[in-house]
């Protein structure tokens, strides 16, 4: 293949964010709308708050396809990655949709949120949260690998979930805690509904003396509901119906003092503060003087209800000082009462405070190991690659077990192997690998593990750009020389961005499409050598993440990808007498995370991911007839995987068919002669990496 002719591998959104707690690939069952009977979000330790404060859940872009399908009344469940453990249960406030809030889960609010596929929510029932021993079994069938499922979810595999949620005991709801005033005002709603009453309101005072003495059955106050979701019946209203034939106002009473006790009683409980029996007593002894109260005065308004007498106006002034007297008094001893329980209330408010100030201070420590652990991991990655290439050195065959070759192999008679993932950890790696005689020697590792990269040649030099190590995105560029045997660091491109087109056209780099992890782009940067720097080429017709690139008698050409929305059939072609990007055929099968190869005057477009499954098929462009054609298919399903081509074969190198299906085969292809599979005692499992061949 001669030089600026490169063929690269270009993995589409899997796995977006780079962790082991993200569900990205195969991110859809692709159920209908009809079949959908609820989903599941995600969040971390650090993201759930806000998302329970904003009543908003958000996944990744490439989500959307089942999102969209989400309506108001869906059933919802959030899924904490750092727990492991799933929190309900919520039911969808609006449709599916993209940016409802742009800027939510950012450090401050200014950069574009990587959770654009959002619903906004409400929370129907909240309960205790379910471990991941508990609900795997119900959705097991979404489960693709040890710890990666599918979000949506069939109505019986929600109905199953739903029934396996407690409600959570009512005082972790910030509306069960009585404030001061509330309960003041309950006492003294008792005190005046009982003055007020026309009967004695002893009734109701005993009532509220067995609510005091006698220790409640269970304080669950979610006991009644059933685990469907059936409507909560509450304790306190219950209350309200000790004396059927009290009036309404002493029902109301009854329920309302009942209730302020119960909240007392959570709190008292939680806090694991006591209240003492004495301050217990006090209450109980004030409300008996209002009982009391209240009998006396019934007794002179039934005097002054007899027939009238001489002295009328005198018993009524008599009956009128008499009772603003009491209604001083008991005011007075009802404050003396209260203060009490205010000495309770801000003991446990004080204690409450601590706690959390404490719980916040171990969640911020935690996350800085987290931290520490993630830059450790990254450090051990390169040391292994520094080590590999120091035992390479002084005993190739003894260092890695006879896996390389003790003689380089001559450039045009090898495949660059860059980089990449092989089913444990991101690699480093820079090999030449002969596929005759299956010989890979390592050559000299990069400055960084890097996978979705592009890759391209260039005066001699191999440049390789952007891509990720595992946890986030690259801007920078290395140029390995040839001359110098070691990389060397380039400008950097004007984003951090991956899973881009890379080729050479006129001596010059171009960077095409790719994405971020929020957006998918459309732009396109060319590195001119003699600026020395990158300047911002003509735009795609379309956004293409996951696309691959070539060139091809003096133009680029970019084939599929996907859209933020969709996996493209679309290719475009690029000629810079012309300075634009022109539409091309339509390919006769999506194709995202694809690989591309020039063969014999034909662009050839191979394997990927056509937003249901792998596939083998392959397609190849007759630029001059300007149409596709579609070719003999591999052996099996490869996408993320390499293709170069040398001499008149064509070869493509590992990938995978699924997430924990992750090939060590390779296939070679000759015009007129069937694909070939050549088992490779080599290379072992490989993909998301670049090849290129000189």
């Amino acid at each position: 293949m001669g030089a600026g002719r490169k063929t690269q591998t270009n993995p589409p959104h899997w796995p977006s964010g780079f962790g082991d707690g993200d569900n990205s690939y195969g991110s859809a069952r692709n159920l209908r709308k009809s079949d959908l009977g609820g989903a599941i979000f995600g969040c971390k330790d650090v993201t759930m708050e806000e998302c329970l404060s904003k009543q908003l859940f958000g996944l990744p872009s490439n989500h959307y396809s089942f999102v969209r399908n989400i309506e108001q009344g869906l059933p919802l469940f959030l899924f904490n990655y750092s727990s492991r453990t799933m929190h309900g249960i919520f039911e969808a406030a609006s449709h599916g949709q993209m940016n409802i809030d742009p800027y939510a889960w950012t450090v401050d609010g200014t950069d574009r949120t990587a959770f654009p596929a959002q619903v906004r929510v409400y929370t129907k029932m909240l309960c205790q949260p379910l471990s991941e021993k508990q609900f795997k079994s119900v959705i097991e069938d979404n489960y693709y690998t040890a710890r990666w499922f599918w979000f949506e979810l069939d109505h019986a595999q929600t109905n199953g979930l739903m029934s396996l949620f407690i409600p959570a005991p009512a005082i972790k709801e910030p509306q069960f805690f009585p404030s001061r005033s509330s309960y003041a005002s309950a006492l003294q709603a008792t005190k005046w509904k009982a003055i007020e009453s026309k009967e004695n309101p002893s009734t109701i005072v005993t009532e509220i003396e067995a609510r005091f003495t006698t220790k409640p059955r269970n304080t669950n106050r979610f006991e009644s509901l059933g685990r469907n979701g059936d409507k909560l019946s509450s304790s306190s209203k219950a209350s309200s119906s000790v004396n059927d034939e009290g009036s309404d106002n002493e029902g109301n009473l009854s329920e309302n003092v009942q209730g302020s006790h119960l909240n007392a009683k959570l709190l008292e409980e939680d806090s694991n503060i006591e209240v003492s029996e004495l301050d217990m007593e006090r209450v109980l002894k004030k409300l008996r003087e209002i009982s009391a109260t209240s009998s006396s005065l019934k007794e002179y308004q039934d005097h002054s209800s007899a027939p009238s007498t001489s002295n009328d106006m005198y018993k009524e002034h008599t009956i009128t000082s008499l009772e603003n007297e009491m209604r001083e008094k008991t005011i007075t001893s009802d404050q003396q009462a209260n203060s009490q329980l205010v000495h309770v209330i801000k003991a446990l408010t004080a204690r409450t405070g601590a706690l959390e100030k404490k719980q916040a201070e171990s969640d911020k420590e935690l996350q800085q190991l987290r931290d520490v652990i993630k830059v450790s991991q990254r450090t051990i990655k390169g040391l292994q690659g520094q080590v590999n290439e120091l035992e390479c050195k002084v005993n190739p065959s003894a260092s890695f077990g006879g896996r390389y070759s003790q003689q380089y192999v001559e450039p045009e008679q090898v495949i660059y192997l860059i980089g990449g993932y092989n089913g444990s950890c991101w690699l480093s790696a820079f090999d030449s690998f002969s596929p005759f005689s299956d010989e890979l020697m390592h050559i000299n590792s990069m400055s960084a593990a890097r996978s979705y990269t592009a890759a391209a040649a260039l005066d001699g030099n191999i440049f390789v750009m952007g891509g990720g190590d595992g946890n986030s995105w690259y801007s920078s560029v290395e140029c390995y020389s040839q001359t110098k045997k070691e990389w060397i660091l380039c400008p950097n491109l004007s984003s951090q961005k991956g899973s881009f087109g890379g080729a050479t056209l006129d001596n010059k780099l171009f960077a095409i499409g790719g994405g971020d992890g929020v957006e998918c782009l459309t732009d396109v940067e060319m590195f001119d050598p003699i600026l020395g720097r990158w300047i911002s080429s003509p735009s795609l017709l379309h956004k293409r993440f996951s696309t691959a690139a070539v060139e091809h008698n003096r133009a680029l050409y970019a084939l599929g990808g996907y859209n933020g929305q969709d996996y493209l059939m679309s290719a475009e072609r690029f000629d810079p007498r012309e300075g634009y990007w022109k539409r091309l055929p339509n390919m006769g099968l999506k194709r995202g995370c694809l690989s591309a190869a020039v063969l014999n005057e034909k662009i050839y477009a191979i394997g990927g991911f056509d937003g249901e499954q792998m596939s083998s098929s392959v397609e190849a462009l007759d630029p001059r007839l300007n149409k596709w054609m579609t070719m003999e298919p591999m052996n099996v399903p490869r996408g993320y995987a390499a293709a170069a081509v040398l001499g008149d074969t064509l070869f493509t190198i590992s990938g995978t068919q699924s997430v924990d299906n992750v090939w060590d085969t390779m296939e070679c292809y000759k015009e007129g002669i069937s694909w070939t599979v050549c088992s490779t005692k080599t290379i072992g499992k490989r993909c998301f990496m670049s090849a290129i061949a000189l």
